[in-house]
């Protein structure tokens, strides 16, 4: 069995593993290929358009990840054309249809992409151009192949000429109109061909000769070579709309023994046969059977102890019979209860989430779905879902609640960091507060949750937008708490500045915890998304271009629950195909940095740790930059020192230290500047000493001075400071140490 993949980059091992046998596949069959060529397949596909044209790579593979063939089509979006650059199959593999599903996949990608014709060229099968009767034998078979979609070479025109004296068998170019029966227009097919010769072969094709070869489409509209191998009436001339490559679909089988059949609980299982029942006919979804994995990806997550406890404490309970915490004790690790009543209190957070002989196992089985998922994308899979119950994402490191007993999004998002970062978006009406108890000190996997306000919504505790990360995590946890009342556009307002964040920490992977709960009329949650709703938000989250991997959790309105995933999906599927088909060049830009001049508690720690990042400074000058934070907290202004304080989502990114130097009338010192290496080359040093500037002068300040080492270390802070202004005003040699003088700059403020 074999399934055709599309390739975005290099990133996941299997990708890298697959294009290098595409590579071993061009080395052995077409050795005249420059090797150079070969080597930048994986740039060109990471890179878009740095070729001048956007390089899409599908490959025909085994289910063991063997590739049987592979074509490479090169877009050009502006011309409107497509140029199949290389099709071929593996040697053993000849003659088994690997090409013709191949092409099919070419032809359905070039008429999704909206253009005009699909180019490429194939060598002559005439005898006077091809004397050698193999050779061919095999180039007629190859344009019998074609013909048989119509598409012929173009006759005419000067595109066989030699490029070097002595050069032969020069190949014809051919057009496939796709299936529209259009003429081929003598002004867009001299577009079409400049930038062949122009771009594909610049270093072989000089621009006399490409402007002759231009030249010569005269005929308008251009001649295309009669049908020579295949009758007219017999060509394959529809194209089907391009077949998306179907989401992995992952459904918890044993889900179904867990079921509280008290009045009001609601995490029951009509919900994922709901969803099923819409999903199923969709087409969209393939359908792959829970793996089993062991427990260390439970423990990785969740306090062995916790997990031990759940384990131990649903065994015990007699079968039919529930057990729900009544008492809870503040937390002690090293002095837990006893009694198991007493004891599912102290790792519960709520009073309905019960305890039974089908809870851990329903559970287990759900992180292996999410687990699954999680391998899915590792083997190539652009989306995966696995659709589960219960949920899982108020599961916190040492607690359950919620409905939710592992932390099924967590999980997988730590199984996919060993390769690459993760961020997790927690699209429920309700705090991820499992996921951001789990990573908060962590600055690997960003945590992203969109819910109702905990003031007014469970958990109640937590989910509070000061809420940032601490350590090596903070900025690294972004909560977006909303009101009460929340439409499509209010949603979409805070759904566009989480997609900003998580754009920002480009990440290899994302993790959608999947509440359908925010729908008009779920029972636990107030807001009003619809169809069309749902529809928009996965439209939105697909246009990152990542790998997902969709965990599902909440929602609760049954009659509503497959319609709306179904929306999602499709607006997920529709945002991929967007960003597949556009340039998606990444952006420098900084969202979300905010200025402040008010230091608080807790900086001077955020200062050091930041000077001490930038490797530029020894560790005594790491103190002095903590110990001048400290003197401004403490006596304020007359300290004499002044801060800019530049905030990244709570955390520090850059920050600025200055003051007037005692004894002058209006000259100013810049005693720190300093950038997170993760903001170093964006912008933010200048935007944040432009402002440093501003403030001095509107404070009657007309000069500001700085100084810094003549170290070749420090030679991109002196081109800083020059490309902002700042004139040498001095050096004074070995100041610092023998061969490490200080040099001063200054930068006049009065225009």
């Amino acid at each position: 069995m074999l399934r055709i993949r599309r390739i975005y980059d290099n990133i996941l091992p299997v990708n890298r593993s697959t294009i290098a046998q595409v590579q071993e596949i061009l080395r052995s069959q077409f050795s005249a290929i420059d090797p150079k060529e070969i080597e930048t397949i994986a740039e060109k596909l990471r890179n878009p358009f740095k070729q001048r044209f956007r390089s899409i790579l599908f490959v025909a593979e085994s289910i063991k990840g063997k590739v049987r063939g592979f074509a490479m089509l090169l877009h050009e979006p502006e011309i409107r054309f497509t140029y199949l650059d290389w099709i071929a199959t593996a040697s053993d593999r000849v003659g088994a249809g690997i090409g013709g599903a191949l092409y099919d996949r070419i032809r359905q990608e070039s008429l999704a992409l909206k253009v005009d014709g699909l180019f490429f060229e194939c060598l002559p099968d005439d005898a006077a151009d091809c004397p050698d009767p193999a050779q061919r034998r095999q180039n007629q078979a190859r344009l019998r192949f074609y013909e048989r979609y119509g598409a012929r070479p173009i006759t005419g025109t000067a595109y066989e000429l030699p490029v070097k004296p002595g050069d032969t068998g020069m190949p014809h170019l051919v057009v496939d109109d796709l299936g529209t029966g259009r003429p081929l227009k003598k002004r867009y097919a001299r577009q079409v061909v400049r930038a062949i010769l122009e771009r594909k072969y610049a270093d072989y094709c000089p621009a006399e000769y490409v402007e002759r070869v231009v030249d010569s489409f005269r005929d308008d509209p251009v001649h295309i070579r009669p049908f020579r191998y295949v009758k007219p009436e017999a060509v394959i001339r529809v194209v089907e709309s391009r077949s998306s490559e179907q989401i992995a679909l992952i459904v918890n089988d044993r889900h179904d023994i867990h079921h509280i059949h008290e009045h009001g609980y609601v995490e029951s299982p009509v919900r994922v046969k709901r969803i099923l029942k819409v999903l199923e006919p969709s087409g969209l979804f393939a359908t792959i059977k829970p793996r089993p994995f062991p427990d260390k990806h439970l423990t990785a997550v969740h306090d062995a102890d916790f997990v031990s406890y759940l384990k131990r404490a649903c065994a015990e309970v007699p079968a039919g019979k529930s057990l729900y915490p009544y008492i809870f004790p503040i937390r002690n690790k090293t002095r837990p209860p006893k009694e198991p009543s007493v004891l599912s209190g102290y790792y519960c957070i709520d009073t309905f989430t019960p305890i039974n002989a089908n809870a851990f196992l329903a559970a287990r089985r759900s992180v292996d779905c999410a687990l699954t998922a999680a391998r899915e994308i590792l083997d190539g899979r652009r989306i995966a879902y696995a659709l589960i119950r219960p949920p899982g994402h108020h599961a916190e490191r040492r607690s359950f609640g919620g409905f939710c007993y592992f932390n099924n999004n967590a999980i997988a998002a730590q199984y996919l960091c060993g390769h690459g970062k993760v961020a997790i978006l927690d699209v429920d009406y309700h705090h991820g507060n499992g996921g951001q108890d789990i990573f908060y000190r962590r600055s690997d996997v960003l945590t992203v949750s969109i819910h109702g306000h905990p003031k007014f919504a469970y958990p109640y505790f937590s989910g509070f937008e000061e809420e940032h990360g601490e350590g090596e995590g903070e900025g690294f946890n972004l909560n977006l708490a909303l009101p009460e009342s929340v439409d499509g556009e209010k949603y979409r307002k805070a759904l566009t500045r989480a997609l900003k964040r998580i754009d920002e920490f480009k990440p290899q992977f994302l993790v959608i915890g999947l509440g359908l709960d925010p729908a008009k009329g779920d029972p636990t949650g107030t807001w009003s998304l619809t169809v069309k709703d749902f529809r928009a938000g996965g439209s939105m989250i697909g246009e990152l271009g990542l790998p997902i991997a969709v965990i599902q959790e909440g929602g609760y309105r049954t009659q509503t629950l497959g319609k709306n995933a179904l929306a999602f999906f499709r607006g997920l599927i529709e945002g991929a195909g967007r960003w597949a088909d556009s340039r998606h060049v990444p952006s420098n830009r900084i969202h979300g940095v905010t200025l402040r001049d008010t230091l608080v508690p807790g900086d001077g720690q955020r200062v050091r740790r930041l000077v001490d990042l930038t490797g530029f400074f020894h560790p005594d000058e790491v103190d002095v930059a903590e110990e001048l934070v400290v003197e401004r907290l403490q006596k304020g202004e007359a300290s004499g020192y002044s801060f800019i304080m530049a905030d990244h989502y709570g955390r520090l990114a850059a920050y600025a230290c200055f003051g007037p130097i005692p004894c002058t009338a209006s000259s100013y010192d810049l005693y720190w500047i300093a950038v997170h290496p993760d903001f170093q080359g964006k912008g933010l040093g200048r935007r944040l000493l432009m402002e440093v500037e501003r403030r001095v002068k509107a404070a009657g300040g007309s000069r500001i001075y700085v100084d810094t080492s003549q170290r070749v270390q420090y030679a991109s802070t002196r081109a800083f400071y020059e490309s902002l202004g700042y004139r040498l005003e001095a050096v004074l040699k070995d100041f610092y140490a023998i061969g490490d003088g200080k040099t001063i700059y200054c930068k006049s403020l009065i225009s």
